[in-house]
């Protein structure tokens, strides 16, 4: 059931969401999806406006499985925050993203900035991005977890592992990017199962500064309100 936690054999491990960045991709997210099918794990995939242009019915898959499916810029150039152009860029990168999605969105609307490599601060939102999304409702949804299985095909696993053992809820970016990561998503799930982990698919409120349009946390942490003020 989407949403439903998968209880481990081991009690008191930390809660685990998993979440997939930068797709879809045709060479990669089935066999993502393939994977979560088989171990039965509910998870999240952030995509980009312009290769779900090209390859809705992978989002379309997605989603039929129970996956939900979340907005993560359209072009992913850079950090929003970073970013000149003001509520013009906002619309193009957010808004029309969003559009595209369509009635594959989660209720919430699903939104996840880029961090230029995983950091988090104030580069992630301009002040017009910031109000783009608290004006249309949208659920902010961060991270503590980014192994770098973008940057370490081979190597990613073992920090991945690290990183999942708590103790808060972890939440965990993975990319399903074709340069070969994702052949050890299979054998990283099995070594999480062998460990009792738990898995959610929800965000903790840790991970989440704006949801539905409302603070729940420090969101101003996350703006840099001198950029994108103005179109």
């Amino acid at each position: 059931m989407p949403g439903e936690r998968l209880q481990g054999a081991a009690t008191g491990a930390p809660s685990i969401t998993l979440s997939f960045d930068n797709g879809p991709e045709p060479e990669v997210t089935p066999g993502v999806l393939e994977v979560l099918r088989r171990r039965g794990l509910p998870a999240t995939f952030f995509v980009l406006g312009h290769k779900l242009a090209t390859h809705r019915a992978l989002a379309e898959r997605a989603h039929a499985e129970g996956h939900w499916i979340g907005n993560h810029t359209w072009s992913h150039a850079g950090p929003l925050g970073d970013a000149p152009g003001g509520a013009a860029a906002a619309e193009a990168e957010i808004a029309r993203t969003q559009e595209l999605i369509g009635d594959l969105s989660h209720e919430h609307r699903l939104f996840r900035p880029q961090g230029g490599g995983g950091a988090l601060g104030p580069h992630l939102l301009s002040q017009a991005a910031l109000d783009l999304l608290t004006h249309g409702a949208f659920t902010c949804v961060l991270w503590n977890a980014v192994p770098g299985d973008f940057r370490d095909p081979d190597g990613w696993v073992d920090r991945a592992l690290d990183m999942c053992r708590g103790p808060g809820p972890v939440v965990l970016v993975l990319h399903d990017l074709p340069n070969g990561a994702m052949r050890h998503l299979d054998r990283f799930l099995g070594s999480l199962a062998d460990q009792g982990a738990q898995f959610t698919q929800e965000f903790p409120d840790s991970c989440v500064p704006l949801r539905r349009g409302i603070a729940t946390g420090s969101v101003t942490n996350y703006v840099n309100s001198r950029a994108g003020a103005s179109a």
